[in-house]
C-alpha cells in the first residue's frame, strides 16, 4: 500500500460526522471528516501550501493544451496524488491554454481568481457532496471567461452546464476517487465545451495515465487513461 497521511503515511478513514480536527501542522482547529488511522489532521491549507507557485509556471507557458500544462503542476513538490490542489489546478490549466489559444482575458487576474474560489471547495466533496473539485473547477473556469455572477443570463446557464457535464463524466466512469483521472476527464469535457459554445480551440493530445503506482484506489482497467 502506498502512503495516505501526508505526515505519517498511514492509511486515511473517513467518519460519519463532522468532527473538530486541530492540524497537526499549523494548529488550526476545524471540522472535518477526513484523519488518518494514526489520529493525523492536516488541513487543506496546509495541503495545497506551495500551490502559489503554479501561477508564475502559468504565466510562463505557452502550451495550448491544457493536459500537458497541469502535467507540470502535477510534478511540482507541493501536489499530492490526491487532495484539494487539484481543484485549482484544473481551472489554473484552462485558463492558461484557453489564453494561449487566442481567449482574451487578463491571465494574472484570472489565475489570482481561480485560487481564491479553488481554495474554498475542500477535500473529500467528491463523496461527500457528490461533485467533484475537479469539475467544480471547470465551471468557476468558464465563469471567470465569461464574466458570470449570480445575476448574469448565458454566462451563469454556461457556467452551470459545464459544471454539469464534468461531473457526468466523472460520473460516468464510477468511484472511488482519483483526483488525476477526474482532473483528466474534466479538463476532456472542458476542452470540448469552450469549442461548441465559446469558439476558442484548445489542444488535447493522447492522455496516458503514470500515476496508478501511487495510487492505492485505483480502478485499473475501468480508468479511460490507463
Amino acid at each position: 500500500m502506498k502512503d495516505e497521511c501526508l505526515i505519517c503515511g498511514a492509511p486515511l478513514k473517513y467518519l460519519e460526522n463532522d468532527t473538530e480536527m486541530e492540524c497537526v501542522i499549523c494548529h488550526k482547529k476545524e471540522n472535518s471528516k477526513t484523519v488518518c488511522e494514526k489520529g493525523h489532521y492536516v488541513c487543506n491549507d496546509c495541503h495545497t501550501q506551495g500551490i502559489d507557485s503554479i501561477i508564475g509556471l502559468c504565466l510562463g507557458e505557452t502550451s495550448k493544451n491544457p493536459i500537458e500544462i497541469i502535467q507540470k503542476m502535477m510534478d511540482l513538490p507541493f501536489c499530492h496524488m490526491h487532495g484539494p490542489e487539484h481543484h485549482i489546478m484544473v481551472g489554473s490549466a484552462l485558463l492558461t491554454a484557453y489564453k494561449n489559444a487566442g481567449g482574451e482575458i487578463n491571465l494574472e487576474k484570472a489565475l489570482v481568481e481561480i485560487q481564491s474560489r479553488g481554495k474554498k471547495v475542500p477535500g473529500g466533496v467528491c463523496g461527500f457532496w457528490g461533485a467533484c473539485g475537479a469539475g467544480i473547477s471547470t465551471g468557476m473556469f468558464v465563469s471567470i471567461i465569461t464574466g458570470s455572477t449570480p445575476l448574469a443570463n448565458e454566462a451563469w446557464g454556461l457556467s452551470n452546464k459545464m459544471t454539469s457535464a464534468a461531473l457526468g463524466a466523472i460520473g460516468a466512469v464510477g468511484g472511488p476517487r482519483c483526483c488525476k483521472r477526474d482532473s483528466y476527464l474534466a479538463i476532456t469535457k472542458a476542452v470540448e465545451f469552450v469549442k461548441e459554445n465559446l469558439g476558442v480551440e484548445m489542444e488535447l493530445g493522447k492522455i496516458k495515465c503514470i500515476h496508478s503506482s501511487q495510487n492505492n484506489q485505483c480502478i485499473g482497467v475501468r480508468c479511460p487513461f490507463k
